[in-house]
């Protein structure tokens, strides 16, 4: 149900350049998710579509980009994507940590027409 609280705040920020533009449409939004975030693609596009009606942003096309996790193994230091929901390094076997993305959630660019 967050997905309801992210995506109208994705639409307030989206009607706000709008009204920054002149009162422009937005025509696209183009948004950047990590693997690891618990946002889902349909329901934001769901939420969106029912959120923006008689707005200026009814209509808009969303982009998703999704973006990968990439873990280190705390014993071997080696350096992967993940597979098959594991966390596990797949050289040694061992644990491994976060090393870089994944969580991300923003929007990237915004595509508005007068």
């Amino acid at each position: 149900m967050h997905e309801m609280a992210v995506t109208k705040n994705i639409l307030d920020i989206a009607l706000e350049s709008a009204r920054e533009a002149d009162n422009a449409r937005v025509m696209e939004i183009n948004l950047v998710i990590g693997e690891l975030s618990s946002v889902a693609d349909d329901s934001v596009q769901f939420y969106f579509d029912a959120l923006s009606k008689d707005t200026a942003a009814e209509g808009a096309k969303l982009n998703f980009r999704r973006i990968p996790a990439f873990f280190q193994c705390t014993a071997c230091k080696h350096r992967y994507k993940r597979k098959e929901n594991t966390f596990r390094c797949p050289r040694c076997g061992a644990d491994a940590k976060i090393c870089e993305g994944g969580t991300e959630f923003y929007i990237d660019s915004l595509v508005v027409e007068n």
